[in-house]
């Protein structure tokens, strides 16, 4: 390998031990670069979750980084009185940060120094003593925070000390100097970039699919602790968050709905390169022929971020104006999460659609799951740039999706975009396209040439590769963006010559 061509990248909950369209997108980077090394160092559950993709050469390493079992580190809290009170200041100051702001006290400037415990090996068993409990409750009890109507317990900042203390736990990972950091979420996967970056100068690339921080606010709507629990673990990922942005050598977000949330998050404009995912149209061909029977398809993980509950909904109601009408899912709930999995059937039997819902599994060729269907379907209430939508249309098949991340970006005018959370509208709008073939038809065409003029997956790993190496401060590497130019209905990027074999030989897709 030669200098400044070793990525470390760090992920959280995905590749490799997940399948979804970030794991498509990560295995995608690593396959397209083999005279790249990658170091993937995976954020997971227990660790003990199983490699669920298969590792390419060029992956020298991996690791995967468990944020729940046993505690990492030392069994007890550092010694020595002045050792424990040091830690304590930082820990006092580090909590003003997320719950005074009128204190003036500097998260990142506190994280730094709870990185340097967590490699000691320290962290862990000093978050979880008496003292740093008592320090959490006294400055959550201060007369003027909002905190203090609540009435927090003991009990509450049991709870959030033991989940601070996991969610800190990737501080202690190294990342090897001579690489570049990149993570591809934002949160927890940013910790040992944001260390390794103020501490060893490695530089660090951030990239966003789905907005991290919104998706917590979500998620945390339906979790059980307390309210000053939430406020408090919601204060962490901001002020994450805000650093991640503002740290960030360079963000590169999926689409332009994504660098406006970072924007307004803290990050700076000249630090923001816009790279959409791309997909092989090669891979996912023309789908051909229609079934004979209307048919909606899905694909994706069952996961509640994708709302299909919604999609449940509005295939009953599309069902009563076209009784025919079947629903095919394909995709499989992550390990742990089968009860929505469960939870959708049953919907479907109060709806008394059973019979109508085709439960696929997962498929080793998604093309075929767009092939199924007249419309593909998406119903998230959280998304990036999504793949199954640029497949589905690379596959020649239009869309039905709900308005949320860079969908109507990926769509444009080849498909239907709706608000989210409103069966009445997705059914409407896939009704609106089973009973006008012709439409159909026109609007898949438009959507392959949509995905051939923009988001190839040539073309975005090309983006990544210069990024690399203008980050490692390669000679004389500066990215620019592909040169396009339109010839006879061809889009073709100049700068590679895969796309100039096509034109010459006149070959379609």
């Amino acid at each position: 390998m030669s200098q400044g061509r070793h990525v470390t990248m760090l992920t959280e909950g995905t590749y490799p031990h997940a399948h979804g369209g970030v794991s498509t997108w990560c295995d995608q980077l690593v396959r397209g670069m083999p005279e790249f090394d990658f170091t993937v160092t995976a954020l997971t559950g227990s660790g003990r979750e199983p490699v669920t993709w298969e590792l390419p050469p060029n992956v020298r390493r991996h690791t995967a980084v468990p944020l729940w079992g046993p505690r990492p580190g030392r069994a007890r809290a550092p010694r020595g009185r002045g050792t424990r009170r040091r830690f304590l200041g930082t820990y006092e100051r580090f909590l003003l940060s997320l719950l005074d702001p009128d204190a003036q006290c500097d998260f990142g400037t506190e994280l730094d120094a709870l990185a340097v415990e967590a490699r000691a090996g320290r962290l862990s068993a000093a978050l979880r003593t008496e003292a740093a409990v008592r320090t959490l409750m006294w400055i959550w009890t201060m007369p003027h925070l909002p905190t203090t109507a609540a009435r927090p317990t003991v009990h509450d900042a049991l709870t959030a000390t033991d989940l601070l203390e996991h969610a800190l736990r990737p501080l202690a990972t190294r990342i090897p100097e001579d690489s570049v950091a990149h993570a591809v979420s934002s949160g927890l996967a940013t910790l040992p970039a944001l260390a390794a970056k103020r501490l060893d100068g490695v530089p660090f690339l951030l990239t966003e699919h789905g907005i991290y921080l919104r998706e917590r606010y979500l998620g945390y709507r339906s979790e059980a602790q307390r309210w000053p629990v939430k406020a408090f673990m919601l204060g962490f990922y901001r002020e994450l968050n805000t650093l991640g942005y503002r740290r960030a050598d360079l963000i590169t977000p999926c689409n332009q709905y994504n660098r406006r949330w970072e924007e307004r998050g803290g990050a700076h404009a000249d630090r923001i390169r816009t790279v959409y995912n791309g997909v092989d149209p090669h891979a996912f061909p023309h789908a051909g022929a229609e079934p004979s029977v209307p048919t909606l398809s899905w694909a994706g993980r069952i996961d509640p971020i994708k709302d299909l509950e919604t999609l449940v909904h509005a295939y009953a109601l599309a069902r009563a104006e076209l009784p025919e009408l079947r629903l095919r899912l394909f995709g499989a709930p992550p390990e742990g999460g089968e009860w929505y999995q469960t939870r959708l059937e049953k919907l479907a039997a109060e709806l008394g659609v059973t019979d109508g819902i085709g439960w696929e599994g997962r498929v080793s060729d998604v093309a075929r799951a767009y092939a199924a269907g007249h419309v593909v379907m998406l119903s998230s209430i959280s998304e990036g740039f999504p793949f199954s939508i640029i497949e589905a249309m690379s596959c020649g098949r239009t869309t039905v999706s709900t308005d949320v991340g860079g969908v109507r970006e990926a769509v444009g005018d080849t498909g239907l975009v709706v608000p989210p959370r409103e069966p009445e509208a997705l059914a409407a709008a896939a009704v609106e396209l089973l009973r006008d073939g012709e439409r159909r038809a026109e609007l898949g065409r438009r959507a392959r040439q949509r995905v051939i003029d923009r988001f190839t997956l040539r073309r975005s790993v090309g983006a990544f590769r210069q990024i690399y190496l203008e980050l490692a401060g390669a000679p004389g590497a500066v990215y620019e963006p592909p040169l396009v130019e339109t010839v006879d209905d061809w889009t073709l990027e100049l700068k590679d010559p895969w796309y100039r074999d096509l034109a010459a030989d006149g070959s379609a897709w």
